[in-house]
């Protein structure tokens, strides 16, 4: 049993090292993918377009203009969430009551100190026995970063980052600008792709055409599995939980953070419609909601109430 154990361990300690490995890679993947797409359709196709005149000049334009706003808000979106940190457990961090468990008797200094011991009993505090810390509601540990991430959601090897309550509007945003660019780059080269299996001659040269048929199958590929998973985050988000959460709570009916899905929503987007679309936050929000911290969530009163 203590081998096989063993054994396990350094298997899922190899495979969070190749993850961790895989880092640049995963970013040159990327900017690949979207270095094909603005190869096929600005230089190649609607690019030379332009100068033709009439309506395909209109069409070119309206194309070319929208590929270029939505391709500035995915790398935004995009390096918004490979550059910023998901949330730390800050340093001597101390929770005044159980939040998660809906305790309302605050919690002693000797109940911290329980916690060092070898076989801790104390269980109205959850501490993480790798990181050796308190973690905070919501916060889960990540075996790839080595660390504990608040409202962690998961660890995206696209990203290079984990996922968790600082980065997750922008992971968000980030798999809605890539729908919206993958279907506009699909539907637009989708008549040359067809043009491929017709009789007629192809104008252009053996690279180009190379170029247009992979953009074509790399971006239909990315939108229909993009699209599977942002309906999956609409979901959660709905019901105010992460990818963890809602794996630990499939047996209970009932989650203390659902408050309904007006309010689910704003605590991932905020409540300042401007900025629900863009990788940000404004000042106000932040000021005045917890749980854009990450360490503190607003829960059901009632639900508190019958808990605790």
């Amino acid at each position: 049993m203590y081998r096989s154990g063993a054994v396990m361990a350094w298997n899922v300690f190899r495979f969070c090292t190749a993850l961790r490995g895989l880092g640049s890679i995963m970013i040159l993947l990327v900017l690949g993918v979207v270095g094909v797409s603005y190869y096929a359709v600005v230089l190649s196709i609607y690019g030379p377009a332009l100068t033709s005149g009439g309506l395909d000049s209109f069409i070119s334009l309206a194309v070319l203009l929208i590929f270029h706003a939505l391709l500035v808000m995915l790398l935004w979106s995009y390096f918004s969430v490979v550059l910023t940190d998901p949330g730390g457990v800050p340093p001597n961090y101390r929770p005044l009551v159980d939040e998660e468990r809906g305790d309302v008797d605050h919690l002693t200094g000797s109940e911290f100190t329980q916690l060092t011991t070898p076989e801790p009993t104390n269980t109205r505090i959850r501490y993480c026995r790798k990181c050796n810390h308190v973690k905070p509601p919501r916060c889960h540990h990540c075996s790839v970063c080595g660390r504990c991430v608040l409202k962690m959601d998961h660890h995206c090897v696209w990203v290079v980052n984990c996922v968790g309550a600082l980065n997750y509007k922008y992971f968000l945003l980030f798999l809605f600008y890539t729908l919206l660019e993958t279907t506009l780059v699909t539907m637009s080269l989708l008549p040359y792709f067809l043009a491929f299996f017709s009789d007629g001659e192809i104008a252009g040269s053996p690279s180009t055409l190379a170029t247009t048929f992979l953009a074509f199958v790399l971006n239909l590929a990315f939108a229909l599995s993009v699209f599977g998973f942002l309906i999956m985050h609409a979901t959660l988000v709905s019901g105010n939980t992460t990818t963890i959460e809602a794996y630990e709570k499939k047996t209970s009916p009932k989650w203390r953070y659902d408050l309904g899905r007006k309010r689910n929503f704003e605590q991932v987007f905020g409540t300042v419609e401007r900025y629900w679309f863009i990788p940000a936050y404004s000042e106000e929000d932040l000021r005045r909601m917890p749980a854009l911290q990450g360490l503190e969530y607003p829960s059901k009163p009632d639900l508190d109430s019958e808990e605790s």
